[in-house]
């Protein structure tokens, strides 16, 4: 091989590859690092540090709008949840990233891809998946499922010995990714799923104990089922999130600790903090009641947890997909009109609902006199309704009496 193209964010794992695959392969090592959200913390130096540890070059592609337009948006409007609690933020990010990491190989010629995902992982899952949709010629290096580094603490030895500067520890070994949409904590001492995360874990949202006592209300506008607005202010969609991040991260909204199910078939256990995610499924869930048919409310409920697997097993680029996007389309079509929300040290409540589209009318449902239902039709409607129930006890009674 000449070249591999390595999906690269500069962390621990992906740090020590790009030596171990001089070293194996004695190929040329391009990286391909994202611009996911991230923040420039993180990407400060991400260049300068794959050159360093031995990359010909390093790309650093800005997928932001990207990510939250055609990815974020669609698995929000689908309303997908794994797990009862994940938000998907690793899980939709992966896909985008590969396909990336492929058009980036495509252009520099690299004969073969590599990533850092370990072997127990989910996400090995989601960048080859990606890899067999665009790249099915290419050849895929996974260091974790061939080299000799077993845990955190051999790849630390294991950067020391080629001077490969890393900012995880021995003694904080958080495994965690970050994006516009949330970030998520793995390993150390969230391994014993019976323990308390430490209270300096958190890094997007305030201990709710710590919250400001005051309430704060936050209108979000939706577009056929899009967020458009806050506060009535009309935002691109990475202005609008990172908004949200900081409203709900303030208010100590947003935090998740689960033990998930992953693909590979193991338990794990991750702790989330997705805080303007968790307002926007919970303003468009909320919109949806208002404006939604009973029967398609139902039906979306039906495909939101399918959705929710797809996304987490990382079969985005599928016909299942395109298929459950166009059903999600066509119900979204009316999810338009804003929901106000109260934060408050946690918590989030509905303070208001407001849409032109919506089916609640208080001309129907009013306690006090109105001339537009009919009371008395209910009775044929019961007698309807209970028909099948009603013969039954009747045929009942007859044998009975036999």
């Amino acid at each position: 091989m000449r070249t591999i193209a390595l999906a690269y964010s500069g962390g621990l794992d992906t740090s020590i590859i790009v030596p171990w695959l001089r070293e194996h392969y004695d190929a040329n090592v391009v990286c391909v690092a994202a611009d996911i959200g991230q923040g420039e913390e993180e990407l400060k130096g991400v260049v300068e540090k794959a050159i360093a540890s031995g990359a010909s070059e390093c790309f650093v592609e800005d997928l932001r709008l990207e990510y939250v337009r055609d990815f974020i948006w669609p698995t929000l409007r689908a309303g997908a949840i794994y797990n009862r609690k994940y938000l998907l933020g690793t899980s939709m990010a992966r896909p985008l990233i590969a396909k990336k990491q492929v058009e980036v190989a495509r252009r520099v010629g690299a004969d073969a891809l590599s990533h850092g995902c370990t072997g127990k992982g989910n996400d090995q899952v989601r960048f080859e998946l990606t890899y067999m949709a665009f790249a099915p010629d290419l050849p895929v290096i996974a260091p974790w499922r061939i080299w000799d580094i077993k845990s955190r603490e051999d790849a630390l030895a294991y950067a020391a010995a080629h001077h490969v500067p890393v900012s995880a520890t021995a003694a904080k070994i958080y495994s965690r990714d970050r994006n516009i949409w949330h970030i998520s904590h793995e390993g150390g001492v969230l391994e014993d799923p019976n323990s308390v995360p430490p209270k300096d874990l958190f890094m997007l949202t305030t201990d709710p104990a710590d919250a400001p006592a005051m309430p704060e209300d936050v209108t979000i506008g939706f577009d056929s089922g899009t967020p458009v607005t806050v506060n009535g202010i009309a935002l691109d969609p990475v202005a609008l999130l990172t908004m949200l991040n900081e409203i709900g991260g303030k208010h100590g909204v947003g935090r998740a600790d689960i033990v998930e199910d992953r693909l590979v078939g193991m338990k794990s256990r991750g702790v989330y903090e997705t805080p303007g995610g968790t307002l926007l499924y919970t303003a468009h869930s909320e919109l949806e009641m208002l404006v939604l048919d009973r029967r398609t409310l139902a039906a979306k409920d039906l495909i939101a947890p399918r959705y929710a697997d797809l996304v987490y097993e990382g079969r985005w680029w599928t016909t299942e997909r395109e298929a459950y996007d166009a059903f999600v389309n066509i119900t979204q079509q009316r999810v338009t009109g804003t929901i106000t929300l109260r934060l408050c040290r946690g918590t989030v409540t509905i303070a208001g609902r407001q849409s032109d589209q919506a089916l609640y009318d208080e001309r129907f449902v009013t306690f006090g006199e109105d001339d537009v239902y009919e009371q008395s039709d209910a009775a044929g409607f019961i007698r309807l309704f209970g028909l099948s129930q009603r013969v039954r006890a009747l045929k009942d009674l007859e044998l009975a009496k036999r």
